[in-house]
Parts: structure tokens; C-alpha cells; sequence
């Protein structure tokens, strides 16, 4: 109960000297951390990761000793309210992903949002993204941009996936692990296959590398390597304007209610329709399968 009490205020809660900071660590090369975040992570009362042994060592090269604790996705929801009281009495905790800014493309954004949702003092100190030197690296129009984080891993899904992104106005920003970047490179090209992409790898560090070219070529170059190292950032050309006229020529794709008319038109199960049509349009499954209720009822009325 006393730790309950230390971190009581609550309404409001805007109380102490305590701050949660999300911090930019080096994505590849370690004298890319800044004075600031080197400040930051030595005053921390408590420091959160991904991957404890991954930040032990950009700890151990700046000599710094702080108390560590793993928060990664698969424990960050159970221990968000009792960090969140930390930070409420009086503690200063950082948290850092294994590389890059936090809260992009992992888990920290969720502290984030509690932290404000309960009125306590957030901070982001800057540091590198694979995200930003990926785009400017690949040499692309980049006035518009997305950020996609990593594609389904089947192809069939990536398929989905690339084809509600082909529309978006802008440059398309993908992760990808260097064992998969080959068999997703070959799905883009069947997907997208007029777009410029840029292979980008090892960024920062000593055999980074750009490889730029239309999206088939760039597959068949990348198939031919015997092997692919480092972690990889994708960079696709935005669409032309020819494209967009194309696909609007086309005609647009079908709405949630169509598609679900169709499917319980054709007697599709009301179970798998939903499974198949909340992942198809990027929504909870309950929600569809809600809609798929309402509809059904309606026909047979």
C-alpha cells in the first residue's frame, strides 16, 4: 500500500519533479548519441528497454550505471500504471528502444499516452530514426510520406496491405529483416511494379548502403545475392499521377457494408466473413463481425 500512497496524486496529476523521457539511441553507429542523451540516460532513477543486453552494452561504451528493467511489448501493458506512478512520485524514468526513437515502430507510445492521460510530465529527447535518414538516403520525392513499419510476413497479406497503400500520395516507408527483404521485394515488384524503390541497409554504420532502382530490377538484384546482412529500411516511390488516374479509372474498391452483403449474399459463414473482411479492411474483428449481425438481420427481416 505504500507505494500506492507515495505516487497519490491523482485528478488532475500534475505533480513533481519526476519525468518520463523517451530517448533516440544510435541506430547503428554509438557516437550518434548526444550529449543530452547521454545526460538523460545517467540521471534516469529507472531506465525501461526492449532488450536489456542490447542496452547494457550502449551503457557499458558510455560508462554509465543505471537500473535497468525490460519493457517490451509483451510486458509493457502490465507495468505501464505501476512506472507511470513512479514517474507521478517524483522518479525520472527514460525509456529506450534497441535502437532509433522510441514510440516508432515499438511499444513506448503506449506509456506516452498514459502519461498524459494523467497529466504527468513527458519529454522526447531526440536521437536518430531509421525512418527520416532511410527517406533521405534513398534519394526519393519525399515532401509526402508514410511510415508503414513492417508488412504482414505471408504474401498474400502483404498483398492486401500493398494495395491499400498504393493510393497514398507519397513515398512508402517500410521495415523488413534481412532474411525476408528478397521475397518482399518480389512482392512489391508484382504489386508496384513501375515505382522506383531504394534498398537501405546498415544505416550509420561502416558498409551502410543505398541500392536504388525500378521495383522489379531492384528484386532480381537482391534474389542474386547470396546473402542479405543488417537490419533494412525500404523506401517506394509515390505514385505518378498517371497511377492515380489509373486507378481511379478503375474504380474504387468496395465498401465494408458491400463487402459484407456480398459475402452473406454468396453464404459465407458470419464467423469467417468477419475474420476475413477485419483483416482485409485493417479493423477489430469484433467490430466487423458486429456489422455483419446488423446486416444479416436486416436481409432477413
Amino acid at each position: 500500500m505504500s507505494g500506492c500512497d507515495a505516487a497519490a496524486p491523482r485528478q488532475g496529476e500534475a505533480a513533481s519533479d519526476g519525468m518520463l523521457s523517451m530517448v533516440g539511441t544510435p541506430i547503428g553507429n554509438l557516437e550518434d548519441a548526444s550529449p543530452r542523451v547521454l545526460q538523460t540516460l545517467r540521471r534516469a532513477d529507472l531506465l525501461l528497454c526492449e532488450d536489456t543486453r542490447v542496452t547494457s552494452k550502449l551503457l557499458a561504451h558510455f560508462g554509465i550505471r543505471v537500473p535497468l528493467q525490460r519493457c517490451d511489448e509483451n510486458v509493457i501493458a502490465d507495468r505501464a500504471e505501476a512506472i507511470l506512478d513512479r514517474v507521478a512520485a517524483g522518479d525520472r524514468v527514460a525509456f529506450v528502444s534497441d535502437a532509433g526513437m522510441p514510440g516508432v515502430s515499438d511499444p513506448g507510445q503506449h506509456l506516452v499516452d498514459g502519461a498524459l492521460d494523467r497529466g504527468l510530465p513527458t519529454e522526447v529527447i531526440p536521437g536518430p530514426s531509421a525512418v527520416t535518414c532511410a527517406l533521405v538516403a534513398s534519394g526519393l520525392p519525399m515532401s509526402n510520406f508514410f511510415f508503414q513499419g513492417f508488412l504482414p510476413r505471408k504474401a498474400s497479406a502483404q498483398r492486401e496491405r500493398l494495395s491499400a497503400l498504393a493510393r497514398i500520395p507519397g513515398a512508402l516507408v517500410i521495415y523488413e529483416s534481412p532474411h525476408r527483404v528478397a521475397g518482399t521485394l518480389a512482392v512489391i515488384a508484382e504489386c508496384l511494379p513501375a515505382r522506383r524503390v531504394a534498398l537501405v541497409r546498415e544505416l550509420t554504420k561502416l558498409h551502410e548502403e543505398v541500392v536504388r532502382d525500378v521495383a522489379p530490377e531492384l528484386a532480381r538484384r537482391v534474389a542474386e545475392r547470396a546473402q542479405v546482412r543488417g537490419e533494412c529500411v525500404l523506401v517506394i516511390e509515390g505514385p505518378s499521377a498517371e497511377e492515380l488516374a489509373s486507378a481511379d479509372a478503375a474504380g474504387s474498391a468496395p465498401s465494408l457494408d458491400q463487402a459484407i452483403a456480398g459475402g452473406l449474399a454468396s453464404g459465407e459463414p458470419k464467423a469467417s466473413l468477419a475474420k476475413r473482411l477485419a483483416k482485409q479492411y485493417h479493423q477489430p474483428r469484433s467490430q466487423v463481425y458486429d456489422r455483419v449481425l446488423q446486416l444479416a438481420a436486416g436481409t432477413e427481416e
